[in-house]
């Protein structure tokens, strides 16, 4: 299918700031499961190329507003042609050994509480089946509860409180299946609301690595593998390397933030292919 996107992120400073500087991962690749037809972001109604990556392959620009900053308005449009693949991720290039994946971060920091409720998860019929588990596992001990989590909420801190959002859902399987072995890592993206299970957001799922599988993507947050109603943007080993948005400003005071998404799915014109992405970041 094809997915229309509407991103918007708008900033506003109490004070104005003195400079504004973020780094922005809001490029899709294309992959064996998604193909990006058109893409623009802009800042404040100028286009913002990207023509670099980060360590973990994602394409990514930084920009940097001077002066008297009263606000930063970010904006994306784009189209994604997707297809299932029943969450097996292919057609990526990958920069780390799989391996790196298996390194806790402050966000996905291992605890007692995490070893137990990864353990208490059967092995089942084989690696996806186990995985599947956990992923229902996960989502069994943390209820989905918006508002009552931030950025900077652990794994450790959202199984205790037994609530959070995907972000949560996502660190807490990441760090689960590194307790079972398995390579994990982040992932940020859309979600549409074709979808049975979930609304039109910005989403985070995890992607855990299987041996003659490969990268694949599960979806705590709803109980579901990534299918064509996602699109992936981003990975690392946590929301920090993932982030569609990170920055700092100096001054300003106060920073506040809105953020709105729009998803749906479009015909797409029968002569229409290829990858037109103004600025982007060629596998």
């Amino acid at each position: 299918m094809q997915l229309a996107i509407r991103h918007r992120t708008h900033y506003q400073y109490s004070e104005p700031a003195l400079r504004v500087t973020q780094a922005l991962r809001l490029w899709p690749a294309s992959s064996a499961s998604q193909t990006v037809v058109d893409w623009r972001v802009e800042v404040d109604g100028t286009l913002l190329p990207c023509i670099t990556k980060d360590g973990f392959g994602n394409p990514v620009a930084t920009h940097t507003a001077d002066g008297a900053v009263n606000e930063v308005l970010v904006e994306v449009n784009g189209r994604v042609q997707t297809s299932d693949h029943h969450g097996v991720l292919s057609g990526t290039v990958e920069l780390l050994p799989v391996q790196f994946f298996l390194i806790e971060t402050p966000l996905t920091r291992i605890d007692s509480a995490i070893r137990e409720m990864a353990g208490q998860v059967p092995k089942g019929d084989g690696d996806i089946d186990r995985l599947h588990r956990l992923c229902n596992h996960v989502r069994d001990r943390v209820d989905y509860v918006p508002g009552q989590t931030d950025s900077e909420t652990t794994a450790a801190e959202a199984l205790e409180q037994g609530l959070g959002v995907c972000q949560d859902h996502a660190h807490l399987l990441s760090a689960a299946a590194r307790v079972l072995g398995f390579p994990a890592r982040y992932v940020s993206g859309y979600l549409c609301a074709g979808a049975e299970t979930g609304e039109a957001a910005s989403h985070a799922w995890a992607e855990i690595f299987v041996e003659d599988v490969g990268w694949v993507g599960f979806d705590a947050a709803n109980r579901i593998c990534p299918n064509e109603y996602y699109v992936r943007i981003a990975c690392g080993r946590d929301y920090h390397d993932a982030a569609p948005i990170r920055g700092v400003h100096q001054g300003g005071r106060s920073e506040s933030m809105e953020v709105s998404v729009s998803i749906s799915e479009e015909a797409r014109p029968a002569s229409e292919s290829g990858f037109q992405q103004q600025g982007s970041i060629q596998q």
